[in-house]
């Protein structure tokens, strides 16, 4: 892709939830966060690489002790439809043994992979994993996962921006995007 391709993908959306509210609904998600994890000194997970957005502007928000590593796994890739589970990196068994774990991502959508990552964090010593997401998607099915935290719920459709991507672009967008409807 090059820079006339992503800006005429950008041309050919229409924003949805504007910088003011994304960072209202941080500041929301943020405190109940901080109501609930509270005393728990959790290992707080950002999935990477949609979370880095969204983990690095709720971080300084929390007001608990935690520790920090991470997680890579994809469905998504650069496509627009999930796809096979991709393990690309996990924390030390070490770091989670007996922990409260707060897994961080940026969308919750069919959940597959939420569910994925709890069900191995568990596997692999956690005492209890919590999950935050910046958004979880209106898409009218059964998730087989529901995340502890959620900032914003979303139509269903493939969005962008705040940490999310289209084709590999535009994860920098402070706002929330979906393409236009035909």
């Amino acid at each position: 892709m090059d820079t006339r391709e992503a800006e005429q993908l950008l041309a050919d959306a229409e924003q949805i939830v504007s910088a003011q509210a994304v960072q209202s609904a941080l500041r929301d998600l943020a405190q109940r966060i901080n109501s609930n994890l509270a005393g728990q000194f959790p290992l707080v997970l950002p999935v990477m690489t949609g979370a880095s957005v969204f983990c690095g502007q709720l971080l300084p928000l929390l007001t608990f002790p935690l520790a920090l590593d991470y997680l890579h796994v994809s469905r998504y890739g650069a496509a627009e439809q999930g796809g096979a589970l991709s393990w690309k990196s996990l924390p030390e068994a070490s770091s989670l043994q007996g922990r409260s774990v707060l897994v961080v991502d940026d969308i919750l959508d069919a959940g597959e992979t939420l569910q994925a990552i709890r069900d191995r964090l568990l596997a692999l010593g956690a005492a209890r994993v919590y999950s935050a997401v910046f958004a979880e998607k209106q898409t009218g099915r059964i998730k087989p996962v529901q995340a502890d935290f959620v900032g914003l719920e979303l139509p269903d459709r493939f969005v962008f921006g705040y940490g999310m991507d289209i084709r590999g672009v535009w994860r920098n967008l402070p706002a929330i995007y979906a393409l236009k409807e035909q």
